[in-house]
């Protein structure tokens, strides 16, 4: 597994389980993480090993998110069967998906701010995979969606339920806060094709494991989401699907939220009003 990661300062870098080197040190002609992606897609990232310089561990690095600016975010309801159950919902026959604003995203620390108590009460965290598109695309088959996506990220994905239950055209505003997405701080790029249904989401709080489940229990994987929305739009670099969550724990000032990926990483944030 490689990765691409930027500083808080904004240097674009790469790395491997031993840490990470500057980007260009591997690439003279990159100079962002955003030039990458379409490499990341290739498979031709390149070694970080190879490079001219001594890996640095991450958690020795100050990161922030791995892009400064994403494209499309996409979110994906209502993706695990049980969780559609959970909030009384019937399971969907083909992608229950929403858009949300760039302005809800936050990196890696977050905080995650809720909003006043008189626009909503009641806000859930939602472990995610999300998926990070490398190349422009439009009609792609699912056999095909490997060659255009650069890699994977753990995401919490927050949405204030009572706004969305009080009429589920409000979803949206629900889903649009400011900070109301995280993302982790390195994409995870695979070496070889991944089998992501072996993987393992858990959404936590607090340390404790409030909900997970398995890619394979998804109802639309991710290849299916990416091949669907690229027969409605043409998909771009640095454009994200977070794709569905095995369950919401609802969150208060002075939590804790982390969201698991097994083999692609984890995100935290703390939680303030």
């Amino acid at each position: 597994m490689k990765y691409l990661a930027r500083t808080t300062d904004g240097r674009p870098l790469v790395g491997d389980s031993e840490g990470f080197v500057p980007l260009g040190a591997v690439h003279p002609e990159l100079g962002s993480v955003r030039e990458a992606l379409p490499r990341a897609a290739a498979g031709t990232l390149g070694d970080p090993a190879d490079a001219p310089a001594e890996p640095v561990p991450a958690d020795a690095l100050p990161l922030a998110a791995p892009l400064e600016r994403f494209g499309k975010l996409w979110g994906i309801g209502l993706n695990y069967a049980e969780h559609a159950g959970d909030l009384d919902e019937q399971r969907p026959d083909e992608p229950a998906s929403f858009m949300k604003p760039n302005t809800v995203l936050t990196g890696p620390g977050g905080p995650i701010r809720l909003p006043p108590r008189e626009q909503s009460e009641r806000v859930t965290a939602e472990a995610e995979l999300a998926v990070v598109m490398g190349r422009e695309c439009r009609g792609v088959a699912e056999g095909r969606v490997g060659e255009v996506v650069a890699g994977y990220l753990p995401v919490i994905d927050m949405t204030a339920e009572d706004i969305l239950q009080r009429n589920p055209r409000f979803l949206t505003r629900a889903k649009s806060f400011d900070s109301f997405l995280v993302v982790g701080e390195a994409l995870a790029v695979p070496d070889d094709p991944l089998d992501l249904a072996e993987l393992r989401v858990a959404t936590e709080v607090n340390g404790r494991v409030e909900a997970e489940n398995e890619i394979r229990n998804m109802l639309f994987p991710p290849a299916e989401i990416v091949s669907f929305h690229s027969d409605v739009m043409t998909l771009e670099p640095g454009d994200l699907f977070s794709t569905g969550t095995p369950g919401a724990a609802p969150i208060e000032p002075g939590d804790d939220v982390r969201a698991t990926v097994d083999s692609i990483g984890s995100v935290e944030a703390p939680v303030i009003r």
